[in-house]
């Protein structure tokens, strides 16, 4: 089977890479050759463009920023359903929207090609340790062709429902997440604000109740300073976006998750847009005049 991979960010990079360790064949693609360049190294051949990808491969997966990147690198005029064959599949595993889902499902189907909505969290730690969660929406015997290479990239690899029904899943993820970033970065500053070691504060706190994988692998990040992206305030932003106006749609209020937006955009208009999705720490120590943490030595 014949692997193309289209986005090699901070996710793409280290999931594209596990299929490549297995001994697939991979053609890869992203905007910044650049940036794939480490696959490159380990004999992923390159193409020019999304079409390109397609030509050469009978399994083509995707994770870059945007809808509108989803949309142009399969509907555009190099895009891969304009060199895609018949029996052949496309795997999105972009946050996007649902109803993009449902639309590349439907120009799938009209040139016999098989395409599942796939999105994953775990973030970059889950990109490279291949234990990613993956929501999957699509027919279950495409689903049942690609499970293999699906597993090669996550633990937790779920068939939701029908086209769109992982992107719905994804946003119900990312609705969740919002909430603990907030209590997170909260909790945080009360810890501190009230004398305790937040270090020694962490050993009790993550083994109760209000244990997360957020407590687990963020909260370290932010005493120590960092604020790198395991995932973008931008792209978070983008999701969180996209989930109110799927709850617009539905008549759905969910204030929680409009206020994190906001504190989020507080970030993003600060210059904070390519850090993680910790970096919320940073409009929650502005809001009460608290100096930031600074990066470990």
């Amino acid at each position: 089977m014949r692997i193309g991979w289209i986005g090699t960010g901070v996710m793409g990079r280290s999931m594209c890479g596990h299929l490549l360790a297995a001994g697939y064949a991979v053609t890869v693609f992203n905007r910044t050759k650049a940036s794939a360049q480490h696959l490159i190294e380990k004999n992923a051949a390159w193409a020019d463009s999304p079409a390109e990808v397609a030509e050469r491969t009978d399994v083509v997966f995707s994770i870059v920023g945007y809808p509108a990147d989803v949309e142009e690198i399969y509907l555009g005029p190099k895009g891969v359903f304009a060199a895609f064959r018949p029996g052949c599949t496309a795997v999105d595993m972009t946050t996007s929207s649902p109803s993009l889902a449902r639309r590349l499902a439907e120009e799938g189907q009209a040139c016999g090609v098989g395409v599942l909505d796939a999105p994953v969290s775990g973030g970059d730690i889950g990109a490279r340790n291949a234990t990613l969660s993956i929501m999957v929406g699509g027919e279950p015997e495409t689903f049942k062709q690609v499970r293999p290479l699906l597993d090669r990239l996550g633990k937790t690899v779920v068939l939701q429902g029908p086209a769109g029904s992982g992107q719905h899943t994804k946003l119900v993820n990312q609705i969740l997440i919002t909430g603990t970033m907030v209590s997170l970065c909260e909790a945080l500053l009360y810890a501190k604000s009230a004398g305790l070691d937040p270090r020694v504060v962490l050993q009790s706190v993550s083994g109760g109740a209000a244990a997360s994988w957020s407590l687990q692998n963020m909260y370290p990040r932010i005493l120590d300073g960092n604020l790198e992206p395991g995932f973008y305030v931008e792209h978070f932003i983008k999701d969180m976006g996209l989930a109110l106006a799927e709850a617009e749609r539905l008549k759905l209020s969910l204030p929680g998750l409009a206020l994190a937006k906001q504190l989020y955009e507080s970030v993003l208009a600060n210059g904070g847009a390519r850090k993680g999705t910790q970096a919320l720490i940073l409009a929650l120590e502005a809001l009460n005049g608290i100096k930031p943490t600074p990066p470990a030595a």
